[in-house]
């Protein structure tokens, strides 16, 4: 058996009468991958916190190498051998790769008055040759992909001599070829010894990369198990206390006879979308599938607005339209979940009410005041349809978890009520709980007969939801195929059969 490396006993956190860690158990092996899973507001980010000294614990002990250990901040606990990658990648894109590896350690000369490049280059080559990674220390940070960012802030912690590193959804804006890459470099360090917390909502990576898998639920730890011995079924049993079916849907739920909401003919709007067309019906739910740099955004992005379309033709019920900027589009009733919600959909800093009657602000007017009674009863009412989990309307946005935050954004758009929802990756980076309600409410929306364009990366997520589904590659549609006669491998042919011609 390894040796343990980090054992975390009864650990307790409260914030402002949220009890967000009642008593949490959790132990780490040297050159273990162990996952750490839970729906989202279950501690886990919580207690990564009380760990890298970002939150101080109330309660319970921490040991670390065999000592007890109490980091007052991130840099401690790092200088000390335990790293953290966070989601939201943390570094200078200005600056080279070797400087971003080595700030703050800057090699020098000259009894330190003069910077070393070519000894920090040097370090910085040595190191990703033992990592296996192939990155060029001398490129500017902001050239790489988001993969070799990513890459490089592993590479920056390694640098430390870490015993354990924290990687927190690690993949969620990855290519799968990103995915490979990052799995080879973790479990070379796995190889040296080198324990690491793997934080995902993903189910089909936990049974790839780790050996254990820990489930947290409403901030208690509900139990350990090895991945080899259980289920995804089980794992997710554990996270939720439920059983949620994932199953691809038998047939269309639209009528034959479903009024057409939009008509798209010949869209053009730079090299990602060209000459796109398809229909939309009332009570349907289009998925749009292909590999990422398909141009399924692009088109979105197109249709709202947000991007200058440069042919082709646009129809709501029979009558042309042109959009050319997102107030427009909302004018006439699209409503659009963008895919980084912090940064096109949602003002973190406002409340949950600010943020549900953004997009309709100017119903709530009242002469020179607003109508603030007016708002509040309308938010309540969406919290509750909506089933969002806060304090109170006037909690601010960014204390909410994803899930609940991804409702916030629904809520704004059907209090515009808007009739066509487009939703860009609707559930990434939220939990298997959250995702499933946000299923039942996409299927309750179009049972009220409102129209949804659902772009997803996720190949099953498209089948379980999706009445039929467009597949794009290079920017065209290269295939349409009703939800009665799709599977992973049509749609995978078709996502690819561009680069085949």
């Amino acid at each position: 058996m390894s040796e343990t490396v980090l054992e975390m006993k009864k650990i307790d956190k409260r914030f402002m009468g949220v009890h967000a860690l009642k008593g949490v158990n959790f132990e780490l092996q040297a050159g273990e991958i162990h996952a750490l899973v839970g729906e989202n507001g279950a501690g886990k980010s919580t207690l990564m916190k009380a760990l890298t000294g970002i939150y101080p614990k109330d309660s319970g002990e921490i040991h670390f190498l065999g000592k007890l250990f109490n980091p007052r901040n991130p840099k401690q606990a790092l200088q000390m051998g335990i790293g953290i990658i966070h989601q939201e990648l943390n570094m200078m894109d200005h600056l080279t790769v070797a400087q971003n590896i080595y700030i703050g350690r800057e090699s020098t000369k000259a009894r330190g008055l003069f910077l070393n490049e070519k000894d920090q280059n040097q370090r910085a080559a040595d190191l990703f040759k033992r990592l296996n990674m192939n990155i060029d220390p001398t490129e500017t940070l902001g050239n790489l992909t988001v993969g070799k960012q990513q890459m490089v802030e592993i590479a920056k912690a390694v640098s430390h001599n870490l015993q354990v590193l924290i990687l927190d959804e690690p993949s969620a804006a990855l290519t799968e070829t990103e995915i490979q890459e990052l799995f080879t470099i973790m479990r070379d360090l796995a190889e040296k010894q080198v324990a690491m917390i793997y934080i995902s909502h993903r189910m089909d990576e936990i049974n790839k990369i780790t050996d254990r898998v820990t489930v947290l639920r409403d901030g208690e730890y509900v139990g350990t198990a090895n991945t080899k011995d259980i289920t995804k079924e089980q794992i997710i049993n554990m996270m939720v206390g439920r059983v949620i079916y994932e199953k691809p849907k038998a047939k269309s739920n639209v009528p034959e006879d479903a009024e057409t909401v939009l008509q798209v003919r010949g869209l053009t709007a730079g090299k990602m979308v060209q000459d796109v067309s398809f229909d939309l019906h009332r009570g349907e739910i289009l998925g749009f599938a292909g590999l990422m740099g398909a141009g399924r955004t692009e088109t979105a992005r197109a249709l709202f607005g947000a991007d200058p379309i440069e042919s082709g033709m646009v129809e709501i019920h029979g009558r042309p339209i042109r959009i050319k900027s997102p107030m427009e589009a909302v004018s006439h009733g699209i409503g659009y979940l963008s895919e980084d919600r912090k940064r096109y959909g949602l003002a973190l800093n406002l409340s949950v009410a600010g943020n549900a009657i953004m997009a309709s602000y100017e119903d709530f007017e009242k002469g020179l005041f607003i109508h603030a009674r007016k708002i509040a009863r309308i938010t309540e009412e969406y919290v509750n349809k909506l089933k969002i989990k806060t304090p109170s309307i006037d909690q601010l946005l960014r204390n909410l978890s994803g899930g609940n935050q991804q409702k916030v954004v629904i809520a704004k758009w059907l209090i515009k009520n808007s009739e066509i929802l487009i939703f860009d990756e609707p559930t990434r980076g939220i939990d298997v709980g959250a995702k499933s309600e946000i299923y039942t409410l996409m299927n309750e929306l179009t049972k009220e007969g409102k129209a949804i364009i659902m772009i997803s990366s996720e190949l099953p997520e498209i089948l379980r939801m999706s009445d039929r589904i467009m597949v794009m590659c290079e920017g065209r549609v290269t295939g349409s195929l009703a939800i009665e006669e799709a599977s992973q491998e049509k749609i995978m042919h078709f996502a690819t059969l561009r680069n085949q011609e």
